[in-house]
C-alpha cells in the first residue's frame, strides 16, 4: 500500500513540474503603459488576431505584486480602448480559468481573467482575456480602437 501512494506522489510531482505555459506574449521587461487620468495610453493596435480574445495571447497587465492594483489597470485598460465606432466599453469578470507556471506568483501559479465586454443598449459581446499576474506589451486588441 505505501508503494502505491508513493508511485502516485511521484506522479503527481512530476505531472506538476513538467506543466508549460502556453501564454506566447508574457514580457518580463514590458514596461507598463502610461496613465492618463482614469486610463492607459494604449498607441498601438494588436497585429495578431488572437491577442486578448485567445488564452493563449492574453492582455498581460501584472506589473504590480498586488492583485488590487493590478485590478486598476483593468479598469485603465478598459477605459483606454473604444469601441471601432468610438463608443465607451462596458465590462464584467466572468470566470477565471487556465492555470499556468508562473514565477510571479508565490504560489508559483497565475491564472487568467475572463471578460465580457459590450457597448452600452447593443447587443454584441466579445469575451477578453486578461493576466494579472504576468506582463506584456499592453495593445489594443483588433476590432477596438485606442482612447483619444
Amino acid at each position: 500500500m505505501k508503494k502505491i501512494i508513493l508511485f502516485g506522489l511521484i506522479l503527481f510531482n512530476i505531472a506538476c513540474i513538467s506543466t508549460k505555459s502556453t501564454i506566447q506574449n508574457i514580457n518580463d521587461k514590458a514596461i507598463m503603459p502610461k496613465i492618463i487620468g482614469d486610463h492607459f495610453d494604449i498607441k498601438t493596435i494588436a497585429n495578431e488576431g488572437k491577442y486578448g480574445f485567445h488564452q493563449d495571447y492574453p492582455v498581460n497587465l501584472g506589473f504590480y505584486k498586488t492583485e488590487n492594483a493590478n485590478l486598476a489597470n483593468v479598469k485603465r485598460f478598459f477605459n483606454g480602448i473604444t469601441s471601432k465606432d468610438g463608443e465607451k466599453l462596458l465590462f464584467k469578470r466572468v470566470d477565471t480559468c487556465c492555470p499556468y507556471p508562473s514565477k510571479n506568483n508565490s504560489v508559483g501559479v497565475g491564472t487568467l481573467e475572463i471578460y465580457e465586454v459590450w457597448i452600452e443598449g447593443k447587443t454584441e459581446k466579445w469575451l477578453l482575456y486578461l493576466n494579472l499576474t504576468d506582463k506584456g506589451e499592453v495593445l489594443c486588441p483588433k476590432g477596438f480602437l485606442p482612447k483619444k
